[in-house]
């Protein structure tokens, strides 16, 4: 074990690369748990073994440069750098949004651009790929930005509740208390593009609504973007009802993961089933996301290709 000293530049802002209460040295702390550090001002002092050391501050100055580059360093893009890839840096193309607290919402990887360009010229978009890719998070932002634009009226984002099946009516509470927990992602990606009052509003004028799949039936959705999550577990049905429900002035996002599908065995996927027999239509294109597009914690990439593997 051996002590070094790395000296940010002068010109670089300490609170900008350390990152919100210190976020972007916990990052570095959970990637490099063997190396002992500490940062003061400009000053980050090292204790591990020669080889860490060399690792630990090539990571370093190549955050440095991006930082003084870009004066931003958030921790996926710190991530970024420690997995060797090229940071990511916000260009006009690849902003869709600024979120809360000055966020920038942002396509980051290549297939989430080729969806942002999609959502520009295609009413009904499939968006078909892993955990983590971004493709719901991208087609709410989308969805998000649409509405701010006033380019419609409202947004309705909808997930069949498969996990709970005939169990609902043994669970506590109302129809919302007991449907809540299976559409709770789609509340943390709209918390984080829309303040907590301004949220409330929407979801109370109904100019944001968030329901179970069966809550579609029998509607007409004009001058609206209707997103479809976890679409993989839908029945060939209830993926027609959903599909026919598109008015006019209306986008739909359609969002799965064919190798999550938690159906019985013996019922086909109406993910699966639409992609067979809508494919090559004018008007619906289909985006497929890959495990280069897995933008959570590294190691959920490596999660991925491991099951695939052993699928």
């Amino acid at each position: 074990m051996k002590e070094t000293i790395y000296t940010l530049s002068e010109n670089i802002e300490a609170p900008v690369f350390y990152g919100t209460n210190n976020a972007n040295m916990n990052v570095l702390r959970n990637q490099f748990p063997q190396i002992q550090f500490s940062a003061r001002g400009l000053s980050i002092k090292i204790h591990a073994s020669e080889h860490d050391t060399a690792v630990f501050t090539a990571i370093l100055k190549k955050a440095e440069n991006f930082c003084l580059q870009n004066n931003t360093l958030e921790e996926k893009q710190l991530l970024e750098i420690i997995k060797g890839e090229q940071p990511f840096s916000v260009n006009n193309e690849q902003q869709i949004l600024h979120g809360v607290n000055g966020k920038n919402i942002v396509a980051r990887t290549e297939n989430q651009r080729n969806l942002v360009k999609a959502y520009e010229e295609n009413d009904l978009l499939f968006a078909i790929g892993p955990a983590g890719s971004g493709k719901t998070y991208t087609a709410i932002a989308l969805a998000v930005r649409s509405l701010k634009n006033k380019e419609v009226k409202k947004i309705i984002l909808s997930r069949p509740a498969v996990e709970a099946g005939e169990k609902l009516g043994f669970l506590p509470g109302d129809m919302k208390e007991k449907i809540d927990p299976y559409l709770q992602p789609l509340y943390d990606a709209l918390q984080e593009m829309i303040p907590a009052s301004k949220l409330k509003e929407h979801l109370e004028k109904g100019t944001i609504q968030i329901a179970p799949l069966a809550f579609m039936r029998g509607r007409t959705l004009n001058d609206a973007v209707i997103i479809l999550d976890e679409a993989q577990n839908t029945t060939i049905p209830q993926m027609k009802m959903f599909l026919t429900r598109l008015g006019i002035n209306a986008r739909m996002i359609v969002t799965g993961d064919m190798t999550q599908i938690d159906l019985p065995l013996s019922q086909k996927s109406g993910l699966r089933d639409a992609l067979e027999k809508l494919h090559g239509i004018k008007g619906i294109h289909i985006v497929h996301f890959a495990q280069k597009d897995i933008v959570r914690h590294r190691l959920v990439q490596k999660i991925v290709e491991a099951y695939e593997k052993k699928d």
